[in-house]
């Protein structure tokens, strides 16, 4: 059992690596279509996966929710999910500490 729960933590670890490592490319490319699909597509499902329905709710109302007016207003509302995409990065490091 703890096999299986270690696995399924190392899974939701590594994919959230990846959606965040593609987000912080895209956004120092300033690739704004890119951007906006990860947040919508990517980080929701990610998140749903991972139990972290706050930041799945966070990624759907940056798209959904009164779209911001200018380019950075949109990168500042990006740059605020990357920080939450890293302090839940910071909360499985510490998880997988406590599993092993």
């Amino acid at each position: 059992m703890l096999l299986c729960s270690m696995a399924h933590h190392l899974g939701v670890y590594l994919g959230l690596d990846d959606v965040l490592g593609d987000l912080q490319h895209a956004r120092r490319q300033g690739d704004l279509g890119r951007l906006a699909l990860l947040a919508y597509c990517e980080v929701r499902r990610w998140a749903r996966q991972a139990g972290e329905p706050e930041l799945a709710a966070s990624s759907l109302a940056l798209i959904t929710d009164s779209p911001p007016p200018t380019r950075s207003e949109f990168l500042h509302r990006v740059d605020g999910l990357i920080a939450e995409l890293e302090e839940a990065r910071e909360r499985l490091t510490a998880q997988g500490r406590s599993l092993g």
